[in-house]
């Protein structure tokens, strides 16, 4: 175990050094953790029993999902609460989706017993996500085409400056589906390394996935090419602004045992993978009043995203993207960059994941950890009713936080889970990267006659509107598995009968969800506080002992409820559902997300309307932002920050500050 505290008489650039260099040495060099990823001996491991199997000899074997096998929760939390050197035995096995001859195989391979103990042919809707290599090769495909050749040539382009980027295609309600992608090019002519700005209009390319084949080809109108000219993004270094050397540390500190993280009075888990990226498991806070760690949250982690264009046109109608599950946020894991993406401060996590083939892929610096000094208070207070000295005291805050950024085609998501010493964890999103654009004639809003999609933030250059959704799943234990939800509404009430002039107040009227039907709530519509309480632990002064859900501005889905879209994430119609924890329930579009038709997923599971009341409970909560593009997001988009809080409410006896 390393500390991250050193003397502070070191230089502070080698001292930021020593720190990054010994905490990620200590990531690699730990015993297995039960929700550990799997480490690369483990995906080598995991390969080479699935190649030795019948399956390594069927050719053109892919794999799409290599992650470990969720363990069963009372096992896990058996072997954290175990205080013996001799911790139960929990085999550690990984869960494998491969395609082979057209068909989807879900395996289970037993990395103790070296084989494979489950084989089952997927024979629902939809399909695994789509490989890097799918997506690649599928890109270079109109490149050779004949039909698309002379398209270019039409329009005057040069084929060697083409960039050509695949789309998902989603369900419209076809009987039988087949895995497929739609290509869209794009012009760097000119020398602009903003390929997003320069769209060739007009021309549809559909991809069959299987058999890499282009099945259908249409060039049905064209539109001028927006210009180079305003359209780099690269930022130079004089405009960049200059930041000090400062390792930015606290005299808190933080440790990282393995893939653990102890921080002021939290202690958490860290894990990655190819669908997900970035996970928090077992977090669990220290009660100084109790001398114990008390739990908090089992698991959390982006289940889902949506983002729908609004453009029902031939070619953008069914950009309608589920980046989690068609792609992968971890497959989407992007290096981080020292002192842009994270503090100088920070210590790298680098994610490891099975590629194409089932072998090693390695995301160098793709988490980062590190204390946040924001200038920010924890808490404050003068007092001047004191008659023998004036009292002014606080703290600042001080925050820990784990770090991930996911770059999806266009978009870039930082994805943010802070820790803070009062109780509460902060989890954030924000959005940039470029936004998609759409050539047009109009050079100018005035010219504009028929309907447009979004807005005129360039000219020739529309950039379309859009919604983003993006899904947590957050498994939480407040002080145990057992766990209620409470809808806390606050109401006006009359004042009468106090011989006062008052007219009115407001009081709280709880509600305690006892099945999922009241579970599902679209948040803004009154006011009310959401709470997850355990109501087989109370207070010293007989309060529940819960957290509660602090939500942003809330965002629903708009489209209808018959749009074959909104079917597929049909979820997005409720901010936030309870369900009764089941380990096979994680992803809120279902497993298979890629052309899947919403038959399964977390609107499907709820309908059974399950018990809720005092038992081990998931939240689902949804956040995100209606898109509106302005001509300040263009050529990149300044970061939107959505997000939630996850915030102590009668856990502690009193502030654990104090």
């Amino acid at each position: 175990m390393i500390r991250s505290r050193f003397d502070k008489a070191a230089p502070m650039i080698f001292q930021c050094l020593i720190i990054a260099f010994f905490l990620r040495f200590s990531f690699i060099n730990s015993l297995p953790h039960p929700l550990d990823p799997l480490s690369p001996a483990e995906i080598n491991q995991t390969r080479h029993i699935v190649q030795k199997s019948y399956l390594g000899a069927i050719p053109n074997l892919t794999y799409h999902f290599v992650d470990v096998e969720e363990p069963y929760k009372k096992n896990v939390l058996k072997w954290l609460s175990s205080n013996t050197k001799e911790k139960p035995v929990i085999r550690r096995q990984a869960k494998v989706v491969v395609r082979a001859k057209d068909e989807t195989h879900e395996l289970v391979v037993d990395l103790t017993r070296g084989s494979i103990v489950s084989d089952k042919i997927y024979k629902g809707h939809g399909y695994p996500p789509l490989t890097f290599n799918e997506l690649f090769q599928a890109s270079k495909l109109p490149l050779k085409y004949p039909k698309f050749k002379e398209s270019i040539t039409k329009r005057g382009l040069n084929l060697s400056e083409v960039s050509c980027v695949p789309f998902t295609i989603g369900w419209y309600g076809e009987q039988i589906t087949r895995r497929a992608l739609k290509v869209a090019c794009f012009y760097r002519g000119g020398g602009s390394v903003n390929v997003w700005a320069r769209p060739i209009e007009g021309i549809n390319v559909l991809v069959d996935v299987d058999s890499m084949q282009i099945t259908m080809y249409n060039d049905r109108y064209r539109a001028p090419m927006p210009k180079a000219e305003g359209t780099d993004f690269q930022s130079s270094s004089i405009s960049r602004p200059k930041i000090s050397v400062s390792c930015n540390i606290s005299d808190i500190g933080f440790t990282i045992k393995g893939h653990e993280v102890k921080w002021a009075n939290w202690v958490f888990h860290v894990g990655f993978n190819a669908r997900a990226g970035m996970i928090i498991s077992t977090a669990s806070i220290f009660d100084a009043r109790k001398h114990k760690y008390r739990r908090v949250l089992y698991r959390g982690h982006v289940s889902e995203t949506f983002v729908p264009y609004m453009d029902p046109t031939e070619e953008w109608y069914f950009r309608t993207f589920m980046d989690a599950g068609e792609f992968g946020f971890g497959r989407a894991a992007d290096s981080l960059q020292p002192g842009i993406d994270c503090p100088g401060n920070a210590v790298y996590v680098d994610g490891y994941m099975a590629g194409p083939n089932g072998e090693v892929q390695q995301v160098p610096r793709a988490i980062c950890i590190f204390e946040r000094v924001s200038g920010n208070v924890a808490w404050r207070h003068m007092e001047i009713n004191n008659p023998k000295k004036l009292i002014r005291n606080g703290e600042p805050e001080i925050t820990l936080v784990v770090r991930m950024i996911a770059t999806v085609g266009n978009y870039d998501y930082v994805l943010d889970w802070e820790f803070l010493r009062s109780g509460s964890i902060k989890v954030g999103v924000d959005l940039t990267g470029i936004l998609e654009m759409k050539a047009v004639p109009y050079t100018e809003k005035s010219q504009i006659k028929e309907r447009v999609f979004g807005t005129l933030v360039a000219e020739n250059t529309i950039a379309n509107n859009h919604d983003h959704h993006i899904t947590y799943y957050l498994d939480l234990d407040i002080d145990d598995n057992n766990n209620s939800f409470i809808n806390a509404k606050i109401q006006r009430a009359k004042a009468t009968g106090f011989g006062t002039p008052r007219k009115s107040y407001w009081t709280v009227v709880t509600e305690t969800a006892k099945r999922e039907a009241e579970g599902r709530i679209q948040l803004g519509l009154e006011p009310a506080d959401l709470l997850i309480v355990n109501p087989n632990k109370r207070t010293k002064v007989g309060n529940q002992v819960g957290y509660r859900l602090i939500s942003a501005q809330p965002v629903t889905s708009l489209l209808s409820d018959d749009d074959y879209s909104q079917r597929r994430a049909s979820y997005t119609k409720y901010q936030l559902w309870v369900t009764p924890y089941n380990k096979s329930e994680r992803w809120a579009a279902g497993f298979y997300a890629d052309r899947s038709h919403g038959d399964d997923g977390l609107a499907v599971w709820s309908q059974r309307n399950r018990e809720i009341e005092n038992t081990d409970i998931v939240l689902w909560h949804t956040i995100g932002i209606h898109h509106i593009p302005y001509q300040e997001d263009f050529p990149a988009m300044p970061a939107v920050h959505g997000g939630f809080e996850l915030r102590p409410a009668n856990f502690f006896e009193s502030s654990p500050l104090l």
